[in-house]
């Protein structure tokens, strides 16, 4: 069992890994072309993205490979062979399943250990391509901005490359203090040199123009005719520099399982500090709403309460209008002098501003926080998810190919892209509700599996007890022949 599960196993895992490093740098292919990423680069990033994408390609390559090879033997009548000797499903399997378990640790090994540090490389390489410049490249008729403070025009360049004609240069650097240079030439010569670390531009017969004080009308004007003039450019401005590393390593998707749990830990920790903090900032604001014993007076509290309160704790100008009075205020602002209530109506408005704006900042904060704490969360069970999956899986393809009972490359990759089309979706899906606070982020995480162990659990017993379904071609042919026929008549009515 295992020598006929492994050859077909790799073939689909390569396959596999190679369909999702295709799709995903497809993503980043506008950044990448036209900044000058050499063979050796690619291949660094294309590496990352493969480690990456094994925890993916491993289910998927199991699903397709267990379908092959309990169809070919169901499809040759081996599987029922073993069964007539009296040999179960599950000890046919059981094979399968010590070398599954086993892919499924190195899955979690991959998850835990080696994609951090590449997800690590990778963002830093793609961030170090982001900022480069696109290469050189200067075309005729077209004015070229790439060198900083320069602008340059070709007319027209040579079959060689390198010799070029009606050549305009506009030096607009902080070199002369805002005043534009101009050199006009008739022909001239670029090139790159050998150690490629400038571009020269060497240029015959030809015109320098210079404002010498500013762009007035009658400002001086210097004309210069030059027989041969030479410009070198510095390019370490294309060259693709390496930033730090240690710039991306917060990110949950570079962090092992033990620095996820530091991660959620110091989260939790923010959170409590920023609610105690808003709520120490802000108490003093509601002094006059708390008692001795800390409770706050309702509405209701009889008006004596109010006069010893007040008699205790209240402002002085309240000695102005009378204790006596308090029976007929309909509000504490009444206590004070009517020259004084103004004031504080608007030192209150700006009060209650300024805590309003201190919550919702803090809720913004708060809520961010939250968010990251659940893909935190969904990141670090994830790492285990998809390692069982790999086992869940087994479960699916084997007992799909004795149903079926069809081997081959055919039906299986059918069968096999359809289950995984549909954990995929549901990965996808859970992560998304869980964003939302829908459901808590562990569930999130272990959702597609949840889904997919009791079909797998089904399917096994289906085939444990015997049950088989012939696939019936012609039903797909006359799908086929339907669609063909909708196409047709839709083609005919436009």
């Amino acid at each position: 069992m295992i020598q006929g599960f492994i050859p077909p196993f790799v073939v689909t895992f390569f396959i596999a890994l190679f369909v999702l490093v295709m799709q995903t740098l497809w993503l980043y292919i506008d950044e990448i072309a036209g900044k000058g990423v050499g063979l050796f680069l690619m291949m660094e990033l294309l590496g990352y993205l493969s480690v990456s994408m094994i925890p993916l390609a491993l289910p998927i390559a199991i699903l397709i490979s267990s379908v092959m090879v309990l169809g070919n033997l169901a499809e040759r009548y081996e599987l029922s062979s073993m069964k007539s000797a009296g040999v179960p499903l599950w000890r046919i399997m059981f094979p399968l399943m010590v070398l599954n378990f086993g892919i499924a640790i190195g899955s979690f090994f991959v998850s835990n250990n080696l994609i951090p540090i590449s997800n690590l490389q990778f963002r830093s390489r793609l961030y170090d391509i982001r900022k480069q410049k696109p290469t050189l490249n200067l075309e005729e008729g077209i004015f070229n901005d790439d060198f900083d403070g320069f602008a340059i025009r070709i007319g027209k360049k040579g079959k060689d490359q390198r010799t070029i004609r009606d050549v305009l240069i506009i030096d607009h650097s902080s070199v002369y203090e805002g005043r534009v240079l101009e050199i006009a030439a008739d022909s001239g010569e670029m090139y790159v040199t050998d150690d490629e670390r400038y571009f020269v531009m060497q240029l015959y017969n030809g015109w320098q123009y210079q404002d010498l004080e500013g762009k007035e009308d009658h400002s001086p004007f210097l004309r210069t005719h030059f027989s041969e003039w030479r410009k070198v450019f510095d390019l370490s401005e294309f060259q693709i520099n390496r930033t730090d590393t240690r710039l991306f390593k917060s990110h949950q998707s570079m962090l092992t399982v033990r620095q996820l749990q530091v991660a959620i830990d110091s989260i939790d920790q923010t959170i409590q500090d920023k609610l105690k903090s808003i709520r120490t900032t802000n108490e003093r604001y509601y002094y006059f709403l708390k008692t001795p014993d800390t409770t706050v007076v309702q509405s209701a509290d009889s008006l004596a309460a109010l006069k010893s309160r007040l008699i205790r704790r209240g402002p002085q100008p309240i000695e102005q209008v009378g204790l006596d009075r308090l029976d007929t205020l309909t509000s504490l602002v009444f206590t004070f002098p009517v020259s004084r209530r103004d004031d504080l109506f608007s030192r209150a408005e700006t009060f209650a501003r300024s805590i309003q704006g201190q919550v919702q900042s803090a809720a913004k904060s708060i809520q961010r926080k939250r968010e990251a704490r659940v893909n935190h969360y969904f990141e670090m069970h994830s790492k285990f998810s998809f390692a069982v999956s790999c086992v869940i899986f087994l479960f699916i393809g084997a007992p799909m190919g004795a149903i079926v009972r069809k081997g081959g490359f055919g039906y299986p990759m059918i069968i096999s892209i359809l289950f995984f089309m549909a954990f995929i979706v549901l990965n996808i899906f859970s992560k998304n509700i869980a964003e939302r606070f829908v459901i808590p982020p562990v569930q999130a995480a272990w959702l597609p599996v949840s889904v997919f162990f009791p079909l797998g659990l089904i399917l096994t017993y289906l085939a444990m007890n015997d049950y088989h379904q012939t696939i019936d071609l012609s039903r797909f042919k006359r799908i086929i022949e339907f669609v063909q026929k909708v196409f047709k008549w839709v083609g005919s009515r436009i």
